[in-house]
């Protein structure tokens, strides 16, 4: 099961990319952009619940282990695109990549990484009988 979990990891991709591509074309020039980042923010956690719910019913998680063990693995994979991906191929410093990750200047990117670590975890509980 778990290796079905990382094979759809690219969807998360797919679906951050798309939501970037919504901020640009739409909300993003009717606010600044520090809105803009945590609106985008929020609907990323939005949209990649709902797949990642998808999954869920779809595949239901034999243990909490293994949705944290997925939830994990996506956390990493995660990251580590973002960077080498942002760095070598974006041709991105490491200050801008280091940017949304200052959560006192608002930008509240981590919630995202949070949320797609543990969303694994929620979904699986919550479809447990007694949850």
């Amino acid at each position: 099961m778990v290796i079905r979990y990382i094979l759809c990891w690219p969807v998360l991709v797919i679906i951050a990319i798309a939501n970037g591509a919504l901020r640009e074309i739409g909300y993003g020039s009717d606010l600044t952009e520090l809105q803009a980042h945590q609106v985008s923010t929020a609907a990323g956690v939005f949209f990649t619940g709902l797949f990642i719910w998808f999954l869920s019913r779809r595949w239901p998680l034999a243990s909490a282990a293994q949705a944290w063990t997925i939830g994990s693995i996506w956390l990493v994979m995660t990251v580590a695109f973002e960077f080498l991906f942002g760095h070598y191929v974006a041709g991105h410093p490491w200050s801008r990549l280091l940017h949304d990750y200052d959560i006192l200047a608002g930008r509240v990117w981590l919630l995202l990484l949070v949320w797609v670590a543990s969303a694994p975890y929620v979904f699986f509980r919550f479809s447990r009988p007694g949850a």
